[in-house]
């Protein structure tokens, strides 16, 4: 059996299974009109091309697929309703930007529903790895079976705007047993709390990964608190990695966004062994609508030399997501 078969076959039994376990079929996720319209800015469809190349086998480790809602269901406890933006959408955007492989990061309003994320892990012939988000109600067998449809890790919001923070008890549980899988957990924060969760990231099991820099604000500089936090555990916690994302979140001044640069390039002088780079296409929840080509051009404003640029975009990736050569 060819191996895109065998990926496609294997992504329909993963998928029946983990309906069954959200309980999201036709009748529970039905929405009234209202929720069914798309809040906030739809994305910008006119990708520009990068000035940057981006070296062979780059690895975009933040980006999304939302529906088409039709097929995929959201949540109905979800806080926002995106506009579709799909499989189709989600390659071309990689191709202007010169994007060869990704990690698609299923987000919170498919709550523990994995088919999207895993049909289109199926169809990508390896060239794609997802993170999904795990509670009690998926069973160790569902997540072996994650696993071997090309799921790494797991994700966990900790920000008021997405619903605060997870049930700790349950989050315990839940790290302990994606380390048994050598998975890592993927650790969504507002960088006021940063301070409050240093012991925690201190004793976690397994290795993670702060998002979108830690949204730390860039108006507050580069030595506010969170920041420095965020810049300790860097270098002195071989489990943390820090994902160089989100700098329209970052930024205070909007587009370009080069405000966000002296951040990013702050954590490549720390540690650029433990940097991943992602696009967060196609930006839920922002204020301003980036141009993804604008944010591939940041690439080497954050790491400015071409080993360094490869070692963040291709190499950690590689090693983190466990892609094949």
């Amino acid at each position: 059996m060819k191996r895109r078969e065998a990926l496609t076959r294997m992504a329909g039994a993963v998928g029946a299974t983990l309906a069954a376990a959200t309980g999201v079929r036709a009748a529970d996720g039905a929405d009234d009109a209202k929720k069914l319209t798309p809040s906030g800015l739809a994305p910008d469809r006119n990708t520009k091309t990068p000035g940057f190349k981006a070296p062979p086998g780059s690895i975009d480790t933040h980006c999304h697929i939302f529906g088409p809602a039709a097929r995929y269901p959201y949540s109905p406890k979800r806080s926002y309703t995106p506009f579709d933006a799909g499989l189709d959408d989600f390659r071309e955007v990689h191709a202007r930007m010169g994007i060869e492989r990704a990690v698609i990061v299923n987000p919170s309003l498919y709550d523990i529903d994995a088919r999207v994320a895993v049909d289109a892990i199926a169809a990508s012939g390896g060239r794609y790895r997802g993170v999904v988000n795990i509670d009690d109600r998926v069973s160790d067998a569902e997540l072996n079976a994650l696993h071997k449809a090309g799921i790494r890790g797991c994700r966990f919001n900790f920000v008021k705007h997405l619903g605060g923070f997870p049930d700790m008890a349950v989050f315990d549980r839940s790290v302990k047993r994606a380390a048994r899988l050598g998975w890592h957990v993927v650790l969504h924060f507002d960088a006021k709390d940063l301070p409050d969760f240093y012991p925690l990231l201190d004793g976690l099991p397994l290795p993670y990964i702060i998002d979108h820099m830690g949204r730390v604000p860039a108006k507050d500089g580069l030595e506010q608190k969170p920041f420095k936090i965020l810049v300790d555990l860097l270098q002195r916690d071989k489990k943390c990695y820090v994902k160089l994302s989100g700098a329209d979140r970052v930024s205070s001044t909007g587009t370009p966004f080069h405000d966000a640069v002296p951040f990013a390039r702050r954590l490549v002088e720390t540690a650029a062994d433990r940097l991943v780079w992602g696009s967060d296409w196609p930006h839920p929840n922002v204020k301003a609508m980036p141009n993804d080509g604008d944010l591939v051009d940041l690439i080497p404003m954050f790491a400015p030399d071409a080993q360094t640029q490869k070692q963040i975009l291709v190499d950690n990736p590689m090693r983190l997501y466990q892609f094949e050569a």
